[in-house]
């Protein structure tokens, strides 16, 4: 071994010993060095929980809340008929005007009925004649001097003519078209002149005053509805808020759909609503007076609770409560709540106890 292999062997051997002697003291530098600065995403965490969150606040007061039960409609006519002759014959006359009203018992149309009334004539004619009969043979009858047979077969030939005359102002009165209730009368769908028979249509008769509003309810809400009960109703494009009540539910829910339809009916003065319209319902089921109502959204469920968030002191205070009737968009507070309370309704699921928050808006009762 030269010299300068001896110099560098001993160099290494000198740095190993004065590493391990030195290790610990670095050792205990860095270890220092760590724990004095925290890492950035624990700087981070601390930052976000001390942060505080921007919502909207309500200050609670007794309120009254209404269980409404929405539905859908449509509305019928209070009566409807296809109209059409009784008898077969050729129109001799047309009556009524398209799209015009007409009042009951009012004649619309007729058929011919000139061999009607000649058959009429014929036999009226006859009944004079017949009468005298039975009068002479009553009073021959008085003096013995025909027998009661033959009184009685004259009497029956006179009640034979007087039935065969009834019979033929029948089959007259076939002859027209009257109108069986009042209301609107439609298109014309025939002409004079044209063979009518029972089963040609010659308009539609519909009364629309009052109007019925049909709907169905299902089989968790058919208790809720029955005879008397009050609704309202509103149509699109149309501000207005239109009350009617029920006249009748059906007896038996649809096999297959498993709802039961009902019916209201609305007084319609004037006419202005028109039968055919798609209508939304809605009948207020149960009103609860001067209770705490909030909105749904403020209260969550948690590990089987249910919870709120008040504002005390800018901060968020968890509560549990007790919740009451629920609609759609509000929930009445049983317990755990109080007029005056600041409820915390925005941003719930964010929230937590003890949580520094920041109201931007502030609301007073509902």
């Amino acid at each position: 071994m030269n010299k300068k292999t001896r110099i560098t062997l001993i160099v290494i051997i000198v740095l190993i010993i004065a590493g391990m002697a030195l290790y610990p003291k670095i050792e205990e530098y860095l270890f220092s060095a760590e724990n004095s600065s925290p890492p950035i995403e624990a700087s981070q965490n601390t930052t976000n929980r001390n942060r505080a969150l921007n919502v909207n606040a309500q200050v609670l007061e007794y309120d009254n809340l209404d269980d409404i039960l929405p539905m859908i409609g449509r509305l019928i006519p209070d009566e409807e008929v296809d109209l059409s002759f009784e008898t077969s014959g050729k129109i001799t006359e047309i009556l009524f005007q398209e799209g015009t009203s007409v009042k009951k018992g009012q004649l619309l149309a007729k058929v011919n009925d000139k061999p009607l009334q000649a058959e009429l004539k014929k036999l009226e004619a006859q009944v004079p004649l017949a009468r005298d009969r039975v009068f002479r043979q009553k009073s021959l009858l008085e003096k013995d001097a025909v027998s009661q047979e033959a009184y009685e077969s004259v009497n029956t030939e006179l009640d034979k003519l007087m039935a065969d005359i009834e019979l033929v102002k029948a089959r007259i009165a076939q002859t027209e078209l009257l109108a069986p209730f009042d209301g609107v009368i439609g298109l014309r769908q025939v002409s004079e002149g044209a063979f009518a028979s029972p089963t040609t249509i010659l308009a539609r008769l519909t009364k629309i005053v009052p109007i019925k509003i049909e709907f169905s309810v299902t089989e968790k809400q058919a208790d809720d509805i029955k005879n008397g009960t009050a609704l309202s109703f509103t149509l699109d494009n149309n501000d207005n808020k239109y009350r009617a009540s029920v006249y009748a539910v059906e007896s038996n829910l649809d096999k297959e759909t498993l709802t039961k339809t009902a019916r209201a009916r609305y007084a319609n003065p004037g006419g202005k609503l028109q039968p055919g319209r798609s209508v939304k319902i809605e009948t207020t089921l149960q009103e609860i007076e001067n209770t705490i109502v909030v909105p749904s959204l403020a209260v969550i469920a948690e590990m089987g609770r249910d919870i709120a968030y008040l504002y005390k002191d800018g901060k968020a205070h968890q509560i549990t409560v007790k919740k009451g009737m629920r609609t759609a968009s509000s929930v009445q507070i049983l317990e755990g709540l109080k007029p005056g309370d600041t409820l915390l309704v925005t941003g719930v699921m964010q929230l937590r106890d003890g949580l520094p928050v920041t109201i931007d808006h502030l609301a007073f009762g509902n």
